[in-house]
């Protein structure tokens, strides 16, 4: 299905799928399940690019060490509101990051604004989130 959807948009450049070690590694090392469509999603591609390069989705591998390094930021702690609620997953490449809700969990796409610590609902779902990411043809498709 994933793939079939982000085929639509020609000059997006997918990754070969994930394994479900990479994911059970990202589970396990957060503490949280990963969500249904985000999992679904990895298993077909580990990533997608947009045309400019932008990692609308994070590789697994990333996913895991950005969450990780998000978390465990001392200095991230004492500028921001806590992290471990959310499950980074993608950016616009201007430095606010997409991410679920994961405490309690939520299908809907959120953003993280890294100059207010603002975090707002941007798509319904991670369908929602990806043809718009991608349609849009701009980093700041979400404002």
């Amino acid at each position: 299905m994933w793939r079939e959807i982000i085929e639509e948009f020609p000059s997006v450049e997918l990754r070969e799928p994930a394994t479900t070690q990479a994911l059970d590694r990202i589970q396990a090392a957060l503490g949280a399940t990963l969500p249904t469509a985000l999992r679904s999603l990895l298993l077909e591609a580990d990533g997608v690019l947009d045309e400019y390069g932008t990692e609308t989705i994070w590789s697994a591998e990333r996913i895991l060490s950005d969450n990780i390094a998000f978390r465990g930021d001392a200095q991230y702690r004492t500028l921001y509101m806590p992290f471990d609620p959310l499950l980074f997953f993608g950016d616009n490449g201007g430095g606010d990051q997409f991410a679920f809700v994961c405490s309690p969990p939520r299908d809907e796409v959120f953003v993280w604004d890294h100059e207010t610590d603002g975090r707002n609902l941007v798509s319904p779902s991670l369908e929602a989130y990806v043809r718009s990411a991608l349609g849009s043809g701009g980093e700041d498709w979400y404002r």
